[in-house]
């Protein structure tokens, strides 16, 4: 297990490398620059940039040096004093964007996670053992409706219930008046009276498939020789459920931390930008929109190793819990 580890750990530095080099590659491939973009948003606005004004923005922004010199220059400053360059559009500090947004972004994925499992796990195991029933073909009916809903059609339609229905405020994760107020109860119970619509809209396509994968799992398990000799011995139908079949039918929650980890940045773009949410996916939609290279290889960067690590986490727990799997 540790020689596996260590293995993965020394394969991680080289590909971070490579996908560092391709996201720069991708970003720069659309014709122009972000002054290519200012200049042309500027334009809408009827005002002109002139061409030696627009040469001497390449040269503050360092967009009039090589390629090969751009790229070395922003790894170097990775590696040696973790910057990530500064964002063209903002003005600010790369690092102190991405982090500003992970905390919104951790708290209303971690959310989901946990409102997806508790609610996939217990009616996936439910439709497996009653299979056939009214509860499974109701069940069933819900997973393939969670699965066909677009979640922007799903945040739309729950944007008005919120509003006609509850008289709620929606868009944002706070209303205006605690936007930019000091933390308190006040702010905490306005956090969560927000939270709730988000969360709903990214769990129900998630826990419609997981659905489906943890009954189609059981179903597979409750049929094995093992299952009949344990309740031939006389073991109770909820222990045995527990220590066998639900301990190897878990499986696909565990092998979702592989991509859980990068779905804190790109998940949930779509959503965001109709609620308005300040988290990392409608920022990094922005940056690639205007071409803020630094910002958007940086969520990049950070999206690709999170999936490495993530992967690895999953790998050692499916070992741990699922005896048939050997990471030799």
């Amino acid at each position: 297990m540790l020689g596996f580890i260590v293995k993965r750990l020394m394969w991680m530095i080289p590909s971070l490398f490579v996908v560092s080099f391709l996201a720069f590659v991708l970003i720069q491939l659309p014709p122009g620059d972000y002054v290519t973009t200012y200049i042309a948003t500027l334009a809408a606005s009827n005002e002109i940039v002139d061409q030696t004004a627009a040469a001497d923005l390449r040269a503050r922004f360092g967009l009039d040096q090589p390629f090969i010199v751009q790229y070395a220059m922003w790894v170097t400053g990775i590696v040696t004093r973790g910057d990530f360059g500064l964002s063209f559009e903002w003005q600010q500090p790369v690092s102190g964007l991405i982090w500003e947004r992970m905390a919104f972004t951790l708290l209303v994925t971690g959310s989901t996670l946990l409102l997806t499992w508790a609610l996939a796990f217990p009616i996936g195991v439910y439709s497996a053992v009653r299979q056939y029933s009214i509860g499974d073909y109701f069940f069933t009916f819900l997973g393939f409706l969670g699965l066909a809903i677009p979640s922007f059609l799903l945040a739309l339609v729950m944007m008005y219930i919120a509003v006609v229905e509850f008289g709620q405020e929606v868009g944002g994760l706070f209303s205006d008046r605690f936007v930019n107020a000091p933390w308190s109860w006040a702010k905490v119970e306005d956090l969560l009276k927000h939270l709730w619509v988000p969360v709903v809209i990214l769990a129900t396509n998630g826990t419609a498939s997981l659905i489906r994968i943890m009954r189609a799992n059981m179903l597979d398990e409750l049929h094995r020789p093992y299952v009949t000799t344990a309740r031939a011995k006389g073991l109770s139908e909820f222990r045995l459920l527990v220590k066998y079949p639900c301990r190897l039918a878990i499986n696909p929650f565990i092998s979702t931390i592989g991509w859980l980890l990068p779905n804190l940045i790109s998940g949930a773009l779509i959503v965001g930008v109709v609620l308005s949410l300040p988290t990392a996916g409608p920022l990094l939609l922005q940056a690639l929109m205007a071409q803020d290279m630094y910002l958007a290889g940086a969520f990049i960067l950070l999206m690709c190793g999170l999936t490495l690590i993530g992967t690895l986490i999953s790998d050692i727990l499916l070992a741990l819990v699922d005896p048939r799997i050997r990471l030799e």
